[in-house]
């Protein structure tokens, strides 16, 4: 009965004016679903080469509706995701889990060079099969983003907007991202070391050691910024020596 009154109070806040406008009014929140936008949009790039195979074979019109249902379906996996994950995020085990995964991302990543699976296999199938294989997609995609998410905030509502605003912007400008991966691949890296925190970040809130929103939004902003500098100021140095 704790469990389920426990998940009740969680889903509750999602129609709460209060906890909404607490969140709209402090600008660290917006700090900090900024900084999960752009992390969505890094981690998710490769989504949407994935998904843009996924449907090809479709006709435009059909391409299109799929990847829709695809969204929506994301969204309402968000809503679950984050309304059971703030509840169990709270217990101790859970968030030493979580730390560990997030850590074992990042040290895969800087030791194995990134994902294992470049490869992506064409699917052939018909417009709904398409349409869940979308949805496996996105939820597959969707699962790193959100534990992710709940290294750095546990506001059901800063947890959501990061999400919701992340997965629209991903399909918006996710070619953009791709091409800015392809022309800074280091920034990839610094994504990585963005998660080694948040672990490093979770794992000391499981022993009670916790960080203020404004400063873990200076540390993450800082990694981005640094990160960005960096592969800014070396990409032009390594494009004049490959001339």
């Amino acid at each position: 009965m704790d469990f389920l009154s426990g998940i009740a109070q969680t889903y509750a806040q999602f129609f709460s004016w209060e906890a909404l406008s607490a969140v709209l009014s402090n600008p660290a929140s917006w700090g900090i679903i900024l900084s999960l936008v752009l992390l969505e949009g890094i981690l998710s790039a490769d989504n949407a080469l994935v998904l843009a195979v996924a449907v090809k074979h479709l006709p435009p019109k059909q391409r299109r509706r799929a990847l829709l249902y695809g969204i929506w379906g994301a969204y309402f996996f968000r809503f679950i995701a984050i309304g059971f994950g703030v509840y169990l995020v709270k217990f101790m085990f859970v968030k030493i889990l979580g730390a560990l995964y997030l850590l074992w991302m990042a040290f895969k990543f800087f030791t194995r060079g990134g994902d294992d699976d470049g490869e992506v296999k064409t699917i052939h199938a018909g417009f709904w099969k398409t349409v869940a294989t979308v949805e496996m997609i996105d939820i597959a995609f969707s699962i790193d983003s959100v534990l992710a998410a709940f290294g750095v905030s546990e506001q059901i509502w800063v947890l959501f907007l990061g999400g919701l605003l992340g997965i629209l912007m991903m399909r918006l400008v996710a070619q953009v991202f791709i091409e800015l991966l392809e022309k800074y691949p280091g920034i990839e890296a610094t994504a990585y070391v963005l998660i080694a925190f948040i672990g490093a970040k979770m794992m000391g809130s499981a022993f009670g050691f916790h960080i203020e929103e404004v400063i873990t939004l200076a540390i993450m902003a800082s990694i981005f910024c640094g990160g960005f500098l960096l592969q800014y100021m070396r990409t032009p140095k390594d494009s004049k020596g490959q001339d």
